[in-house]
């Protein structure tokens, strides 16, 4: 799976840049704040039809124009795909694939996929257990679409239960359907945790390695799934039994907060090194290298699950990294388009010249291009 090229028209700082990429090792050089980020941006609003940097689709368009546009074509199982997307200020953006239009997000999930690495994804290790559910949400449902079904559905249905709660606080009437909730909640709940601890048991196991490799074998990180109550088997009956008797040991409680204090939206991830917490101990750099081997990790999953690898994406990753360990971290996934942004001219003069490409940019505009 590659991007073959990428078209932008009044997209953020770019008015009008067509450009093909190389399907090995692409690397976009340049100044801060030229545009290189917008160039990553965009190749994931292709994958998810969302950014990860705003949640507003106006301020993806250039602040002089009315109208923004994304062009990318992709070679996916061999078939080439090519993704639009527009944007304007005052209507919903469109999104068509191979020249016909889609009415929902969900099925554009899946039709090219792509792991990226940010200065933000520090949060996954720093921030709170909402950044970790979401890391998980957001990688099992571009390789699950059950999973996202599943998620979609869980977070109707506990709505639904809070809602209860609050009323009941003024009316106890209302819960002689609490049963009917819980187990709807249970029912969807179960096979999303299950999901979650499989994928993390994955995770853990890969990410261990690729972060051996980045701290030369001085750090074992280890990935452990926390739930919201006790679970000491994967079986679904013990999960389901287990999620259950918290459901109901704690009703009292829940309805006093008229919020559901059990279950997969409470859970969390736990990351050790060397048997110490990362999250409350880890120093900085520590922080960013178990980040880094965690979106790392998923390039591997994601080829387990689809059978090609995705797209790698690395927003100001490298220039963090000595020289052995860039070519350690590209060596690694040589087999893998990488898309690079930096401020430092990254050594790779032993790579054949055939597989990377050099983009010089400034000011939304790509000035050189060289192999």
């Amino acid at each position: 799976m590659y991007v073959e090229s990428i078209k932008l028209i009044n997209f953020r700082n770019y008015i009008n840049l067509d450009i093909k990429l190389n399907k090995n090792l692409n690397i976009f050089l340049g100044p801060n704040a030229q545009g290189k980020t917008n160039l990553l941006e965009s190749i994931y609003i292709s994958s998810t039809g969302k950014s990860y940097r705003t949640s507003r689709d106006k301020e993806l368009i250039n602040m002089k124009k009315e109208v923004g546009y994304i062009g990318l074509s992709v070679v996916k199982d061999e078939f080439k795909k090519y993704i639009e997307i527009k944007f304007e200020k005052d209507k919903n953006k469109r999104i068509r694939v191979n020249k016909v239009e889609i009415d929902k997000l969900s099925e554009l999930i899946g039709q090219i996929n792509v792991v990226i690495f940010s200065p933000e994804d520090l949060n996954l290790v720093k921030g709170g257990p909402s950044e970790r559910r979401g890391f998980l949400d957001n990688e099992l449902s571009q390789i699950r679409p059950r999973y996202k079904f599943n998620l979609n559905q869980y977070n109707k249905i506990l709505f639904q239960r809070n809602n209860l709660l609050k009323r009941a606080r003024y009316n106890k009437s209302c819960l002689k359907t609490i049963d009917i909730w819980d187990k709807q909640l249970i029912d969807v709940g179960v096979p999303i945790i299950r999901d979650r601890i499989e994928f993390i048991e994955k995770l853990s196991v890969i990410s261990t390695d690729i972060h051996k490799k980045l701290t030369e074998s001085d750090e074992i990180l280890i990935v452990k799934y926390l739930s919201s109550f006790n679970i000491k088997s994967e079986s679904k009956d013990h999960i389901r039994k287990n999620f259950e008797m918290a459901l109901s040991e704690n009703l009292n409680r829940d309805i006093e907060k008229g919020s559901t204090s059990f279950g997969p939206h409470k859970d969390d991830m736990e990351l050790f090194i060397n048997d110490i917490s990362c999250r409350i101990y880890g120093s900085q750099g520590q922080q960013r290298t178990t980040a880094l081997s965690l979106k790392l990790a998923e390039v591997d999953l994601i080829k387990d699950e689809i059978g090609e690898y995705p797209i790698l994406l690395l927003d100001d990753v490298l220039s963090e990294l000595d020289i052995d360990r860039r070519k350690s971290l590209i060596n690694t996934f040589k087999d893998v388009q990488t898309i690079i942004t930096t401020t430092d001219d990254i050594e790779m003069a032993d790579m054949d010249p055939d597989s990377k490409s050099v983009f010089l940019i400034n000011d939304g505009k790509m000035i050189l291009k060289r192999s």
